[in-house]
């Protein structure tokens, strides 16, 4: 028995795989420009002569409590938990597709009785006939010999599934860490608005008293007052919609996380204040940068299944060769199973050819071309997404650094218009007004330079996701 199974393994072996109808892969050319964009907005043209490493984030991430809100966040975001159980699944999914190319065996016992009655029996006997038959056999049904790889393309494909889940995978996860990144430099920008809203607040209800002093004292017009009081309420409104801003930046980065976040790891209000969170990732760009990608893997591994899909469909042209075969032992008694002479055999080769199917066969090859021809659309949108992305985040890391610049020298003029503003109001040169005008142009000016540093913070995360994670340095 054992040495007719391998037999048939053996012959098995030696007929599948004669031929495989897929088409020779071959990657798409990059639908990019050869070189990044240069001009005024990049100051300098990326050197692409970087090295390429495969950095892990803690590397970027330079913030302890940053670090720990992201280990928080990949042990309990539910939806990283959903792309980490798709892995498993595509590849039980693989699994499953690469064991139909081993025939299935399996091992029966049977016993089958049967009752004859007496007036059709053919027998002479006067008395009712009970037959019984006892088998035991080995063997398996319907294997495919796959001459033509309709199963290993087929298999193929579902191979390159799992690999793009794979990559989906990891391309969740590198946002994942942008995204709580960028949260947390949110919430860390949001409370500097909030402190000086509550700084300019405080500010403003003393000089309201004063003003009012003033006004008792027939020094200041009722004018002076309103507007003094309009400052008033213009900050409070301020202080309430950044504390709002504040609490919902907590909650976007608890759902981010998985889990509710300890006060302890929440970011302060200086957090961006001079303060260096993350590394700069750009020290140079390679001209293969985009491979590195995650989601450019994913693209390229669902175009490997669609060709390797196309050749399962021209399989289908051509006649499918299955096998049926076993080995027992059959007695009418159990005894007699294993006695000499019980053995029984059965091979059933079978040949099926396609002859007519209203069109079928020719419309599943058209629906596996197309299918390649729109996996590779996507692919050359996802390179050409990605290029953009990076080719905007140096737009921006090129004038950033000048717009913090005169941001900061615009803060200190207008801080000095001011103080000058408010010498001439006490000493009655100059109205009230132009001291709110250089309040209020000094408040918006502060505001304006936090977005700012926290545009250049938010700009290292955009390059580091753009990258694919990767860190460049010089090499």
């Amino acid at each position: 028995m054992r040495f007719f199974i391998l037999n048939v393994f053996f012959v098995a072996a030696l007929l599948t795989g004669c031929a495989n109808l897929a088409p020779d892969y071959q990657r798409p050319a990059l639908p990019v420009p050869a070189s990044w964009p240069d001009g005024p907005a990049y100051q300098t043209n990326p050197v692409e002569d970087g090295q390429t490493k495969d950095g892990d984030w803690r590397a970027f991430v330079l913030d302890p409590k940053l670090q720990q809100i992201i280990t928080l966040a990949l042990a309990n975001n539910r939806d990283l938990r959903v792309a980490t159980l798709t892995i498993e699944k595509t590849q039980a999914q693989y699994q499953i597709q690469r064991a139909s190319l081993f025939p299935r065996i399996n091992g029966t016992v049977s016993e089958t009785a049967s009752r004859t009655p007496t007036d059709i029996s053919s027998s002479s006997t006067t008395t009712r006939q009970v037959t019984r038959e006892y088998n035991v056999g080995l063997g398996f049904n319907s294997y495919e010999l796959d001459f033509f790889g309709r199963l290993r393309n087929l298999k193929e494909a579902a191979l390159e599934q799992y690999l793009s889940t794979e990559a989906a995978q990891r391309s969740f996860q590198l946002s994942l860490i942008a995204q709580i990144s960028t949260a947390y430099l949110n919430m860390a920008a949001d409370q500097e608005h909030l402190s000086l809203s509550e700084n300019t607040l405080q500010d403003q209800r003393d000089s309201y008293a004063l003003n009012e002093r003033r006004f008792k004292a027939g020094a200041a017009s009722q004018l002076d007052l309103s507007q003094a009081q309009t400052a008033v309420d213009t900050a409070r409104g301020d202080v309430a919609r950044y504390t709002s801003l504040v609490a919902q930046d907590i909650n976007a980065l608890d759902l981010l996380a998985g889990t509710s976040i300890p006060d302890e790891l929440l970011p302060s209000a200086s957090l961006i204040d001079g303060k260096t969170v993350l590394q700069d990732s750009v020290g140079g760009l390679p001209s293969d940068l985009l491979a590195n990608r995650p989601d450019i893997q994913q693209a390229e591994h669902q175009l490997k299944a669609a060709n390797a899909n196309i050749g399962a469909a021209r399989a289908a042209f051509f006649p499918s060769i299955t096998l049926t075969t076993s080995i027992g032992t059959a007695s009418s008694q159990l005894s007699g199973l294993f006695q000499s002479g019980s053995r029984t055999w059965l091979f059933a080769p079978q040949i099926n050819l396609p002859v007519f199917d209203g069109g079928r066969t020719f419309a599943n090859l058209n629906v596996a071309q197309a299918d390649r021809d729109i996996a590779v659309a996507q692919y050359e949108k996802a390179i050409q997404s990605a290029f953009r992305e990076v080719a905007d985040g140096l737009a921006d890391r090129g004038t950033l650094g000048a717009q913090l610049e005169a941001q900061q020298s615009l803060v200190a003029a207008t801080a000095r218009s001011f103080q000058l503003s408010s010498a001439r109001f006490q000493h009655g040169v100059d109205s009230y007004l132009a001291v709110l005008d250089a309040q209020r142009s000094l408040y918006a000016a502060r505001h304006i330079l936090i977005n700012l540093k926290l545009a250049q913070e938010n700009n290292r995360v955009t390059l580091y996701k753009a990258l694919g994670g990767a860190m460049i340095s010089h090499t």
